[in-house]
């Protein structure tokens, strides 16, 4: 579905990643796990055309998309919560999930429903100023508005930061319901234990370079994983 061959990506002076290659295959959960700055972020950002590569390519269901406007990218079927959430807070839930569907002119009543049963604490704060809501509703928030475009792969950048375990836990059954819909999901995670826990498959990045690659079961049982990015989750 989607192929990453040779990706390198500047900021200034800077190489953040330097030469990337990894591919999505449909239907999977794929994570990205590193430290800060690894370059996570940054490579969901450069997928989304939010920031331009140096060089390689990007290639999503056989066609190349690189460097494409965004609004293209997010026409062509892939949709980035940001991390962060960046809600519009001075509007409602219903038109913070609207906007999500900028692109569309058909009706929306179908999909604001499904979002809604997805996320039924959305539909009781429906006129609610989207501010207002706790951390945990505004990443469901986010969420529930990147789905408005009917994505074919979703881009998920730190969906659990800075909310209390419990709704970590709701984010990520969340994350697995909507891939059992058919959504591919792409997920940069700090909470690598919970990401690889769902992943069918997951690749590290330190310092801009992927340094391995396996299934989720493979990377949460592997020695190196455990004591750079697990610790004492893992037991």
């Amino acid at each position: 579905m989607l192929k990453i061959e040779n990706l390198k990506v500047n900021y200034g002076g800077i190489e953040a990643v330097k030469g990337i290659s990894f591919d999505i295959k449909q239907g999977e959960i794929v994570t990205l796990i590193g430290a800060n700055g690894a370059g996570k972020s940054t490579t969901l950002r450069t997928i989304s055309s939010l920031v331009k590569p140096a060089s390689g390519s990007i290639n999503f269901l056989g066609n190349d998309i690189t460097g494409i406007p965004a609004h293209q990218i997010v026409k062509a079927g892939i949709t980035l919560c940001p991390e962060g959430r960046h809600i519009f807070p001075d509007m409602t839930v219903l038109e913070n999930i609207k906007i999500g569907a900028y692109l569309r002119n058909d009706n929306l009543d179908k999909d604001i429903e499904k979002v809604y049963d997805l996320f039924p604490i959305l539909k009781e704060r429906n006129w609610q100023l989207a501010g207002t809501l706790s951390g945990g509703e505004q990443q469901m928030l986010a969420v529930a508005r990147g789905l408005m475009s009917n994505p074919k792969l979703m881009m998920l950048d730190e969906p659990s930061l800075g909310l209390a375990p419990l709704v970590v836990k709701d984010i990520f059954n969340v994350i697995t319901e909507i891939n059992k819909t058919g959504v591919t999901i792409l997920l940069v995670e700090q909470n690598a234990n919970m990401a690889l826990k769902i992943a069918d498959r997951a690749y590290v990045l330190e310092t801009g370079r992927i340094t391995m690659q396996g299934t989720g079961k493979e990377l949460i049982e592997n020695e190196k994983i455990i004591e750079a990015y697990l610790g004492k989750q893992a037991k």
